[in-house]
């Protein structure tokens, strides 16, 4: 009785360590995909940036300077559109890795469900005959 308790228990713990380490891996994934997106946009925007700057600090007339101001705007918004772009990416990758969490807990609890009743059917059938 005692070697059966522990089988499983045995088994519920590595079931339990299993998922833990596969729900580690989804998440960490997860984390590494949108640090690699926000790097990759703050690397643009600092390119952009400092040639801007760059244009800024050669600016002489007045002529220059109006040019200067509408490429500063068109600056602006196309950083807030990288922005939003980014973002959505990101949050498209955090509902991905929720799914995939989703139906590792799924998965989880189908196991746990049948690690239950498979005993209780076998000793349904052994008391049966």
């Amino acid at each position: 009785m005692t070697q059966q308790i522990n089988n499983q228990i045995f088994a519920f713990t590595k079931q339990f360590t299993d998922s833990a380490f596969k729900a580690q891996a989804l998440a960490l994934k997860g984390l590494e995909t949108v640090a690699e997106l926000q790097l990759k946009a703050l690397e643009q925007q600092s390119k952009v940036s400092a040639e801007f700057v760059a244009e800024a600090l050669e600016t002489r007339d007045v002529n220059g300077l109006r040019s200067l101001w509408e490429k500063g705007t068109s600056l602006s918004r196309d950083n807030a559109e990288r922005s939003v772009a980014v973002s959505q990416e990101i949050l498209a990758i955090t509902q991905k890795t929720a799914e995939s969490l989703n139906a590792l807990v799924q998965e989880q609890r189908q196991a746990a469900n049948d690690a239950v009743t498979a005993p209780v059917a076998a000793a349904k059938k052994a008391a049966a005959k």
